[in-house]
């Protein structure tokens, strides 16, 4: 199948090249506050990386790009400014951007950890004493992979960096048992990896990992998904997960969506999570069976961002195909992002950031 090749090519992105600096100017950062001075600088550019991967907009109304090897960027519309490991980011190759109540920006990056910027300058956070860790689900937490090979993940409550391991399951241990590095040296990941973390409609956290499915924390417990069937992605895990209009969830493909059953509707032994399979949208050869990343607008339809056939938009009832091309060539697409006007935006593996004008997808430079 074309699509299953195509996620295949994703476990080489990694090994792409890195591009040369753009310019070697600095320019101010404005705080989000409003405040002037004092004030980091970073890098003036004219032009975002090709590989832009990652796509946030704060609250102050600026975006941010990050980058896999050439750090971020932050556009507030006139001005485009890098940052990078030589202004006090952890690492160069980012993997997620989240703003906390303060309008603080925090960069997740692998390797590098999390980075805190706060209008000044970028620091990166210390994880807190194993002790001080703590399962624990607030409204103001913020979520981050701890990693490839990691097989955790960190939340941070404003004040600590906290690295989490998950409980372990008879799947994950058979994984590593059936699996020692002394046999497969070039396995590079733990079956525990977080590939994505989606918050659900009543506050319940998901994790889609690299091996076992997904797993849900409702800040009591942790209950893993049985029966979710990822088809051609298994291999390359859950990369994404969304909620539709009417509550049911989709993981990774359309092949099926999955209804979870409360408490009462089915007998849920301890750490598993009963769901209930539904038919999904098309088969294992729809250009749209798997997807890398998904949105939805404030018309409760879903976006679906696929590696190589483009995004798709389902209404519950249809689809329509909108083309990502460079030139007439399809291109790889990493992620979708909605901003705070609704907008949607695409990062992409090696082609820069696309945005919607409402009919196409076409590239931009903020």
């Amino acid at each position: 199948m074309q699509l299953h090749h195509s996620l295949l090519a994703l476990s080489l992105i990694a090994a792409l090249p890195a591009c040369a600096r753009q310019a070697t100017d600095s320019t101010p950062v404005q705080h989000p506050s409003g405040h002037a001075s004092p004030i980091a600088t970073g890098e003036t550019v004219t032009e975002l990386d090709n590989r832009i991967w990652i796509i946030f907009q704060a609250k102050d109304g600026v975006h941010w790009f990050g980058s896999n090897g050439q750090g971020v960027y932050r556009s507030d519309g006139k001005t485009l400014v890098r940052f990078t490991t030589e202004h006090g980011l952890g690492g160069n190759q980012i993997r997620g951007i989240q703003e906390d109540r303060s309008g603080n920006i925090y960069v997740c990056s692998d390797p590098g950890g999390i980075s805190r910027f706060d209008g000044r300058a970028f620091s990166t956070l210390s994880v807190a004493d194993p002790s001080k860790s703590e399962w624990k689900l607030e409204p103001d937490d913020l979520w981050f992979p701890a990693g490839q090979d990691s097989g955790a993940v960190y939340r941070y409550d404003g004040k600590l960096l906290q690295r989490l391991t998950f409980p372990k399951t008879d799947l994950g241990e058979a994984h590593i048992a059936n699996h020692p590095r002394s046999k497969y040296p070039n396995i590079e990941y733990s079956p525990y990896d977080v590939y994505t973390i989606f918050k659900d409609i009543k506050g319940n956290l998901w994790f889609g990992t690299s091996s076992l499915g997904v797993c849900r924390y409702d800040g009591k417990s942790i209950a893993w998904a049985d029966r979710i069937e990822i088809h051609a992605t298994s291999s390359f895990g859950v990369r994404s997960i969304i909620e539709d209009k009417d509550g049911k969830f989709w993981f990774t493909n359309t092949l099926n969506r999955y209804d979870i059953q409360q408490a009462g509707q089915a007998v849920q032994p301890a750490g598993e999570l009963r769901v209930r399979k539904e038919p999904g949208i098309g088969d294992d050869e729809a250009p749209f069976s798997a997807f890398m990343s998904a949105v939805k607008d404030k018309n409760g339809d879903l976006w679906l961002a696929t590696l190589g056939a483009g995004v798709w938009r389902y209404d519950g009832a249809s689809m329509t195909h909108y083309p990502v091309t460079n030139g007439d060539a399809p291109i790889w697409v990493y992620s979708i992002y909605q901003d705070l006007q609704g907008v949607l935006w695409l990062g992409t593996q090696e082609h820069g950031a696309y945005k919607f004008n409402g009919t196409t997808f076409e590239k931009v430079q903020p």
